[in-house]
């Protein structure tokens, strides 16, 4: 192979995720083959030991480092961070290791671009390269990533996000997005549509991870009213659930309705109302062939103009498209 231009260092530890690992190394990989060698990228992954050592992944898989975090020096032109995340009751938590943080923030001054993938992005926001700037992570953890580091904007719809020589990629399979976003930048598109084509994978994406995550699994409210409100329109979306009627419906004015909705869902009244209607059609576009006129009145969206508002507000793309993507071969 000719010189090396592009040093690509996977950070690798305990637990990490393995698609995040192996998944953006077989885009470069593919890149060098597809260019005949011109593209120039060389893999190494780094772990917290020594080289040679093997670390077991989330899967199980075990990985095999080629340099300990020691030993990576300068001269990386594209730092990678995945993430590990530790599973509790209330859903997923990212794994901050102090050791692989503190690692981060000695090698990033040395390298040319960093990019997280998933919960990576955590790990570069405690080692505070996210300050200021605009990222995202897995849907599961952007509301986390967000509380922890306010400093950071957290854009939790994109497949992935950059913000000057700082990368942040979405959940898991996002980790090929980001990487051939990056071949794009480095080689220019047509090589990373080529890459794309072998992966039977998008080169851009249609909409964000709004697609794939419920943007209405929120927790209890402390109010019960709140809560019996809540049952009381998910199993009414045909009917008028306007804010007005809401209101009467609790025996509140419409303002004071909105303010305590707003304060113990995180959300207003009539985002909410949309929310539970566009889930409602995405439930049907994936499980019928029923015409989206008829999916618009089952869901109380009323017409298919209301129905493609929704959807690109809610989810950043069309009912067409998203039945495409997700219609189950049964339907």
């Amino acid at each position: 192979m000719s010189e090396i231009s592009h040093r690509v260092v996977i950070a690798v530890f305990p637990d990490v995720d393995l698609l995040d690992v192996t998944g953006p190394a077989e885009v470069f990989t593919l890149a060098n083959r597809e260019a005949g060698g011109r593209a120039r990228y060389r893999v190494q992954l780094a772990g917290p030991g020594r080289a040679g050592e093997a670390v077991a992944t989330s899967a199980g898989v075990r990985v095999v480092t080629d340099l300990g975090f020691a030993d990576v020096g300068a001269g990386v032109d594209t730092l990678l961070v995945p993430g590990a995340v530790d599973a509790y009751a209330d859903g997923p938590r990212p794994r901050i290791d102090p050791h692989v943080v503190d690692w981060i923030k000695d090698t990033a001054p040395h390298t040319r671009r960093i990019a997280s993938v998933c919960v990576g992005a955590h790990l570069l926001a405690a080692a505070g390269l996210l300050d200021g700037r605009t990222a995202t992570t897995h849907w599961s953890t952007a509301d986390q990533l967000a509380a922890d580091h306010p400093a950071v904007t957290v854009d939790p719809d994109p497949i992935f996000v950059r913000s000057g020589r700082v990368w942040t990629g979405a959940g898991i399979s996002a980790c090929l997005d980001l990487a051939l976003a990056l071949v794009a930048e480095d080689h220019g598109e047509d090589l990373a549509l080529t890459v794309a084509r072998h992966l039977v994978v998008y080169l851009k994406r249609q909409g964000g991870q709004s697609q794939f995550s419920i943007p209405i699994s929120r927790p209890p409210a402390s109010r019960r009213d709140i809560d019996e409100l809540r049952l009381y329109i998910a199993d009414h979306l045909d009917a008028d659930l306007s804010a007005a009627t809401l209101a009467s419906r609790m025996c509140l004015s419409e303002r004071h309705f909105a303010r305590v909705f707003t304060q113990e869902t995180g959300i207003t009244p009539a985002a909410y109302v949309e929310a539970l209607r566009v889930e409602a059609a995405r439930r049907l576009l994936e499980s019928t062939d029923q015409p989206l006129d008829h999916i618009a009145q089952a869901a109380g969206l009323r017409s298919v103009e209301t129905l493609h508002r929704a959807f690109r507000r809610q989810i950043a793309t069309s009912p067409g498209a998203y039945r495409r993507r997700f219609r189950t071969t049964t339907a």
